[in-house]
């Protein structure tokens, strides 16, 4: 066996940043195969619910956590992409992964490589994302929580998240044009490849907002003889923005008319917590059947749970006044502007200011063609993001510079700190709102995370 030189967290997460993240897929055998080598741990978790979609996968994990706790359930959550700390993919009870076990386990996968065959420049190493699956799998095998909620990292069909021997449920939220390198081109060549989440006796709750996606859901979960749950405006109404939270009433099909609040701005969270309100609708219908220790859960844990919620980076507000937002492809940008359209602020009395960068295989064309078509910013700020995959500053400039409209400020800054400065000295009341890339959002998080402001 190689030598492993790796003794402490900091090296660990060395090692794993320094591993190719988006080379080919292995193919799902490989997976399933190391899996199997591991001792099966996916076969010791209980109720895996696998989450897929294009927007909002991480929000539903967390709405659907919040739920499950409030009813007494012990929850993991294994999402991505994390924004500060690593660790932050890989959770239980709500607290992250100690650094001790994160080593452990990261030491446990390591030592279960073939180096000889490695060596040799043949054999199976994980990339990135599987590498913290197998971690993530040992160590809800270990914990044991009542849920496991899996979201998937790109795809579906192909996913290493796919390789679970059993779920007890899957979600798919929104379908919009992302990752199309890897995905295909057309919004039901991306649906197929999430579909591929989908499992023979476990029932489906989807979002039944995009027509084209939901045709190819409904088709493969009547070849596969499952029930279809779906979700659409028609379930939620709005009733109002109040004091930064949201109100609003959904059609539930167990509970009646439900009113739920929401601390958050943004609007299009209203869809993605009534898609894990559908969940747990379809969880009790499935779970109530069979599982003898299986607890209902009721109207008042539902609403509580939502009322707790807090997803971190989506509209969040870091500061009175200044929010970030994980939108980070068209349809995110969509969702975005939506929220903004409707915070109450008028754009010349109470000026609004954005920050926003991109990373280079994004269509960020067609964002900042959004951006600028929704008139909303006074001011905008588009900084160079520390991270190999930030579009270039040049090319951004250069679009934005083609584009922009006569009384809208573009402002280029070198890197994102510039950007932040910048805004907050020439504020004078305005809201700020940062958005176009994750790796934005978690720059701009590490910034506050010491109280730098």
């Amino acid at each position: 066996m190689k030598k492993c030189n790796i003794d402490t967290f900091e090296k660990a997460v060395d090692y794993l940043y320094n591993m190719p993240r988006f080379t080919a897929k292995h193919s799902m055998e490989d997976t399933r195969a190391h899996l199997e080598r591991l001792g099966a741990p996916d076969r010791k978790v209980h109720h895996i619910i696998h989450v897929a979609g294009t927007n909002g996968k991480g929000s539903v994990c967390t709405y659907l956590r919040y739920c499950l706790e409030e009813a007494g359930y012990r929850v993991g959550v294994f999402t991505s992409p994390h924004l500060v700390d690593i660790r932050e993919r890989i959770v239980t009870d709500g607290k992250m992964i100690s650094r001790e076990v994160f080593l452990r386990l990261f030491l446990q996968v390591y030592d279960s490589l073939d180096w000889e065959m490695l060596e040799q420049g043949e054999g199976y190493h994980p990339t990135f994302f599987e590498y913290l699956f197998f971690m993530c799998m040992l160590y809800f095998a270990e914990e044991q929580p009542d849920f496991c909620i899996l979201e998937t990292g790109l795809g579906g069909r192909l996913d290493a998240t796919n390789a679970v021997s059993e779920k007890a449920l899957t979600v798919i939220t929104r379908i919009g044009l992302d990752h199309v390198e890897y995905l295909g081109s057309t919004i039901g060549e991306i649906a197929a490849e999430k579909a591929g989440i989908l499992c023979r006796d476990v029932p489906l709750v989807y979002c039944a907002e995009v027509p084209e996606a939901t045709g190819i859901f409904v088709e493969k979960a009547q070849k596969l003889g499952i029930a279809a749950w779906p979700v659409s405006k028609k379930d939620y109404r709005f009733q109002k923005f109040h004091n930064k939270t949201i109100d609003f009433s959904l059609r539930t099909r167990y509970y009646g008319y439900v009113e739920i609040f929401l601390h958050t701005i943004a609007y299009y969270q209203m869809e993605n917590a009534a898609l894990a309100v559908r969940a747990v609708e379809a969880l009790e219908e499935r779970l109530a059947q069979g599982a003898e220790d299986f607890k209902r859960i009721t109207e008042e844990q539902i609403r509580g749970g939502l009322a707790k919620a807090f997803w971190p980076g989506r509209m969040e507000e870091i500061l009175p006044d200044l929010f970030v937002d994980g939108a980070h492809n068209a349809d995110g940008i969509r969702a975005f502007l939506d929220t903004v359209r409707e915070d109450g602020c008028d754009r010349e009395a109470q000026k609004r200011i954005l920050i926003f960068s991109v990373v280079q295989d994004k269509d960020y064309r067609t964002m900042i063609k959004q951006v600028l078509a929704a008139d909303l910013f006074s001011r905008i700020y588009v900084p160079h993001m520390h991270t190999a995959r930030a579009a270039e500053l040049t090319d951004l400039q250069k679009y934005w510079e083609e584009n922009a409209a006569e009384g809208t400020e573009v402002l280029f800054c070198g890197n994102v700190r510039e950007a932040l400065d910048g805004a907050l000295a020439s504020r004078d009341g305005a809201r700020i709102y940062i958005a176009g890339s994750l790796y934005l959002v978690g720059e701009i998080k590490e910034f506050f995370k010491d109280d730098q402001f």
